[in-house]
């Protein structure tokens, strides 16, 4: 649905939930027009979820509201980052892409691009020991989902002659204060030329072109997990936590109730640390041992 000239995505059956589509791309300055816009649009919506803007971390509005948290890298000159905030290995991945005949350029939306994202994509149904929920998409949903916010888009490429063998997706948020990495992704069998390093330097060097002063990478860490192998990756780039208020505002008895319960989070958010953590260990034994039951057969 689409609320004040923004999208709206709803999730859950019993309990719904609604965000902007986009959420960590498209802020409100002005979360009250929004809010009453709902309560009149008659949206089966129980509770609405937005995020705060960079660089405001303390909460600047006065709905119910919880921590989140993401990666981010602020953004001066593209040697200040590869002098100072960059660590010494990650900077010699980036190296090692040139070496080896890595090309980096800013490409157009088009059919080459939409094809090249898609066998990156249908590479392995596995990817850092889980399931990966781009595998197995056609080519015209991939189309479809790679063309949203294409206004504030720039697509990255990383390649080796003409092929494709990585792609970043960097997403401007309405000010320009803040890019985020949409997607970055790159072919497992090219991790040997760190197209995923250098394509992170592209988009460095991207945002203080156009200065923009925030590079967002996502969240830093999810769920209960403090840290793993994605956080060390984006910290060893330069990318720092930066925890950022997320409201959850109540539009119908059920979404207080719900909240007032903690009922709009998952049910894995409510595990102890400890059993989450186990079960993520099983959860990645097991997508290992399917992905080389796949590799054997294959």
């Amino acid at each position: 649905m689409r609320i004040c000239e923004n999208e709206i995505r709803v999730e859950g059956r019993l309990l719904r939930i609604g965000r902007l589509e986009g959420d960590k791309y498209v802020f409100l300055s002005n979360p009250e027009t929004m809010l009453d816009a709902l309560r009149r649009s008659g949206a089966h919506i129980d509770i609405f979820t937005f995020l705060q803007r960079l660089p405001d971390t303390s909460a600047q509005f006065d709905f119910p509201m919880e921590w989140d948290n993401l990666a981010v890298l602020e953004v001066s000159t593209f040697d200040h980052w590869w002098n100072h905030q960059i660590r010494f290995k990650a900077r010699n991945k980036a190296r090692q892409a040139e070496k080896k005949g890595v090309q980096l350029r800013e490409v157009p939306f088009d059919d080459s691009l939409v094809r090249g994202i898609w066998e990156i994509y249908n590479e392995s149904p596995i990817r850092q020991g889980r399931r990966f929920p781009h595998y197995g998409k056609d080519l015209e949903t991939v189309r479809r989902e790679a063309a949203t916010f294409l206004d504030s888009s720039i697509f990255i490429g990383a390649f080796i002659g003409h092929q494709l063998i990585g792609f970043a997706k960097l997403t401007a948020d309405q000010t320009r204060t803040q890019a985020n990495l949409m997607n970055i992704v790159s072919l497992i069998r090219s991790r040997d030329k760190a197209p995923t390093n250098a394509l992170i330097a592209y988009a460095v060097r991207a945002c203080a072109e156009r200065q923009i002063r925030y590079l967002v990478y996502s969240k830093f860490s999810y769920r209960k997990r403090l840290r793993d192998t994605l956080s060390d990756f984006k910290e060893s780039n330069g990318f720092e936590r930066v925890n950022l208020p997320r409201y959850f505002v109540p539009l119908t008895t059920l979404g207080f109730i719900a909240l007032r319960l903690g009922l709009h989070h998952s049910f894995f958010d409510h595990l102890p640390t400890p059993v989450a953590s186990k079960l993520r260990e099983v959860r990645n034994a097991w997508y290992n041992r399917k992905l080389r039951v796949l590799a054997d057969a294959s």
